[in-house]
């Protein structure tokens, strides 16, 4: 049995469902666009320059969830899906995951976006099991608190994440005869590093320069 696992934002969509869903928000009129626009460019900088500060990110994530009942979330998300995300969706991802799919691999996408705005993308995608961000929910109402809940699944925390996946299915790293990620970020060169084969898939500029070094696969999916 092989592992097969995917970075999401970037790698097999051509953009950041986060940011974009902060954008949707905005131009919906559901947040304030001065203050929110401002802020979704700044933190999405930050991430591209590996200064991200996580959790200052997920306070400013999360909250607009909590503000709106579940039901008008998930309707926004509908439209969300299907104005922002299956445009950005391309044959050659369709084809990758079809590929492991196919071969029987186990497949997950391992992302730093919450779950709430990632979920659907992944079964559109068709893989079974997500490991993103978990946005903390009320049991009885399921309304979100604005709050994460256990580790972020981002830079070391993916690792941890992955390692409590796997125990829950009773397996460990060890249980593969080859493991692959994929992904386009330097951020993600800790899970990338443990995997046997680490995939760039159109990498930024030091992810691109690691690769290279370490003589790592690097493709595109464009």
């Amino acid at each position: 049995m092989k592992l097969a696992l995917f970075d999401l934002d970037n790698t097999l969509i051509a953009g950041d469902s986060d940011f974009e869903w902060a954008q949707f928000l905005i131009t919906k009129g559901i947040v304030d666009r001065e203050v929110q626009e401002a802020k979704n460019i700044a933190f999405y900088d930050q991430y591209k320059e590996g200064t991200l500060d996580i959790n200052e990110f997920l306070a400013f994530q999360l909250a607009p969830l909590a503000r709106h009942p579940r039901a008008e979330l998930d309707a926004w998300h509908r439209e969300f899906m299907d104005r922002h995300i299956r445009p950005l969706i391309g044959e050659a991802s369709r084809q990758l995951v079809r590929g492991h799919l196919a071969n029987g691999d186990l497949c997950a996408v391992v992302t730093a976006t919450n779950s709430f705005v990632t979920r659907p993308i992944v079964s559109e995608l068709g893989i079974p099991h997500l490991i993103g961000t978990i946005a903390a929910v009320d049991v009885e109402s399921g309304a979100f608190s604005g709050s994460p809940r256990g580790t972020p699944s981002f830079r070391d925390g993916k690792i941890e994440r992955v390692d409590s996946w796997l125990e829950s299915l009773g397996l460990w790293w060890g249980s593969f005869a080859e493991s692959f990620f994929y992904s386009d970020s330097h951020n993600d060169l800790p899970l990338m590093g443990k995997v046997t084969t680490p995939v760039a898939v159109d990498p930024d500029h030091k992810l691109f320069r690691h690769s290279s070094e370490m003589g790592w696969k690097i493709i595109t999916l464009r």
